[in-house]
């Protein structure tokens, strides 16, 4: 039997069939019609909507129970119109909404009331803009004490609304990033004393308790000793295309935005977002989503919270003991969440199997874009994330997960620990030709454990990771990834270029990391390509036929279970060049990335 399409356009009305010439008019509508009819498939269902921007009231939730999986072996599809053809439809689904009642205040910035809605991020004409910040911290000799800070200033007290206030502390650890509230400012004539919202800045005190021997002294190190930059405040709305929100009483909170050059209230579209979540998926199987844009999405939980007590990758602390982990009597200890949270993100899928999203893009997301939570044979292929709050893709516990030809590049933009690709306990995974560049930690993090082997990393093009912390790498493994090299993880064909910040690791196997070949990969301008000593240490690791800048340390004498053989050094001046001129070489480079593009 024909496949059966229904049809969708902003310009259609839910009371109509769905047809070509009487599309539905919103993502609902189609769905129920598909729900009707997905029991008794004898072929594809193929929902097609036309271009425009459809704004979501609620979460478009796909869930097995409620018929909305493919059925007798065959798929439900939701796609642009002409898919993969030079004229397919620009449809977006947008959780935001456009912010009206502009007026111009002093100073040029525009107010407008929000209700008791507290944008963290803005779209103005398409382009996103920033949250007013004051990058050099709090002014004054401050000191840090029991309930937040005191400091010689009086400048804070200048601050209008500090109940809004976030203070931001890059490298609290060396590769994590935290925000705290801020709950008062008070002071007199001679010095200003900041409180602190609680329980959160207790529990960050709880959390960032460490010591570093190798620093010298005694190893004290307190990286809440300051904030390194401050957010949110009408008081730092000094560069166009920045935003504050004044978190006021009785009628709500008002948003205050400096506009840019050329920007004119009622002809300049201003959208904040509103949902938390634009799709959900539970147990759905047999399903496609390809073509869309999916936009404008929040995560409210800083200001849940009040704060991101930010651990590694997407963990994060907001429950539960912490536990210390001593890392040897010559390097100190952290201490860690016992029960640690992950970063949600705008689309997920939780148990899904046999669904494929292809040829989307993922922009102006307030969590991590994309979440696969168990489930199997999920293909993410060429999909565009950026300007993503957080991760763009993670996979949880998953089985035969395809992440191929994405490109990924400036996301983590507010929690900057965030990977580009983040992959946790899961089997069989591929991550391949894949680009990512400009991220501001990890390029990709594959977490091993009891659930994890047979991961593969292959032929992705890193650029421009680790752009803000340090202790990270383009590509970063920890803990076990199987039982033998046979199902262990294998990292081969990558290329790695321009890791940025100080003390990071082209290819880094950390933290137990076991099981692990690496093969034929290319690392240059990174501190070092790879490090052979970590702890607790790496075992059944091995480091073969890779092409670096220069010779790691310890590369002579490695661990008695690290294999390190025929990998080839070349010189910094010309790498490229030369690298190129290597039959091996040129062959990486030219797998490398995203196929179908000259490179």
């Amino acid at each position: 039997m024909p496949e059966i399409r229904f049809f969708v356009s902003p310009q259609g009305r839910d009371d109509w069939a769905g047809t070509a010439d009487r599309p539905f008019g919103t993502p609902k509508a189609a769905q129920e019609a598909v729900r009707a009819i997905t029991a008794g498939m004898t072929g594809d269902v193929i929902v097609t909507f036309g271009t425009g921007v459809h704004h979501l009231e609620a979460p478009l939730v796909f869930d097995d129970a409620l018929g909305d999986s493919g059925s007798n072996g065959f798929r439900v599809i939701y796609q642009a119109d002409g898919y993969g053809t030079a004229g397919q439809a620009k449809v977006e689904l947008s959780g935001g909404r456009e912010i009206t009642g502009w007026t111009t205040g002093r100073g040029g910035i525009w107010t407008a009331p929000i209700g008791d809605h507290a944008p963290r991020r803005l779209t103005v004409d398409g382009r996103p803009a920033g949250r007013a910040t004051r990058i050099e911290g709090l002014p004054g000799t401050v000191t840090k004490t029991a309930t937040g800070y005191v400091t010689d200033s009086t400048e804070p007290q200048s601050w209008p609304d500090p109940s809004g206030l976030e203070f931001v502390y890059s490298g609290v650890y060396p590769w994590s990033e935290a925000r705290l509230a801020v709950a008062s400012i008070t002071g007199d004539a001679t010095s200003t004393t900041v409180t602190m919202a609680q329980p959160a800045f207790d529990h960050a005190k709880s959390l960032y308790d460490s010591k570093w021997y190798g620093a010298g002294g005694d190893g004290t190190w307190d990286g809440l000793a300051a904030p390194s930059a401050l957010e949110n405040n009408v008081a730092f709305l000094t560069e166009p295309g920045t935003f504050a929100v004044s978190r006021t009483e009785g009628d709500g909170h008002v948003l205050h935005y400096r506009p840019r050059p050329g920007e004119e209230i009622g002809k300049t579209r201003v959208v904040a977002p509103m949902l938390e979540s634009l799709i959900t998926g539970q147990g759905v199987h047999d399903l496609v989503l390809r073509g869309f844009t999916f936009a404008d999405a929040t995560w409210s939980g800083v200001a849940r919270t009040g704060g991101y007590l930010h651990y590694h990758g997407n963990a994060r602390y907001e429950r539960g003991e912490f536990q210390k982990i001593d890392l040897g009597a010559e390097v100190g200890y952290v201490h860690v969440p016992a029960e640690p949270v992950q970063l949600p993100a705008n689309v997920s899928l939780t148990s899904a199997n046999r669904v494929t999203l292809e040829g989307n893009h993922f922009t102006r997301l307030g969590a991590g874009a994309l979440l696969i939570e168990g489930g199997a044979d999920v293909g993410i292929r060429a999909n565009v994330f950026d300007e993503i709050s957080g991760s763009g893709i993670a996979v949880h516990a998953g089985t035969r997960v395809s992440i191929e030809d994405n490109l990924v590049h400036h996301i983590g933009t507010e929690y900057h620990g965030s990977p580009a690709v983040l992959v946790v306990e899961s089997e069989e995974t591929t991550v391949a030709h894949n680009e990512i560049h400009d991220v501001p930690h990890n390029g990709i993090v594959i977490t091993g454990g009891e659930k994890a082997k047979a991961t593969q990393v292959l032929s992705n093009l890193v650029e421009r990771s680790m752009g803000r912390l340090m202790d990270g790498g383009g590509i970063y493994l920890s803990a076990p990834q199987g039982s033998s090299f046979a199902g262990g993880a294998l990292v081969r064909g990558n290329v790695i270029r321009d890791v940025l910040t100080s003390y990071n690791f082209g290819l880094y196997a950390d933290y137990g990391a076991a099981w692990i070949t690496v093969l034929g990969n290319i690392v240059c301008r990174a501190d070092t390509p790879i490090v052979l000593q970590v702890g607790p240490p790496m075992e059944n690791v091995a480091f073969v036929g890779n092409f670096w800048d220069v010779l790691p340390d310890g590369y002579d004498t490695p661990p008695e279970t690290v294999t390190v053989a025929a990998n080839t050094v070349l010189p910094k001046e010309g790498f490229d060049e030369a690298v190129r001129a290597d039959p091996a070489g040129a062959d990486i480079l030219a797998r490398a990335g995203r196929r179908g593009l000259e490179r």
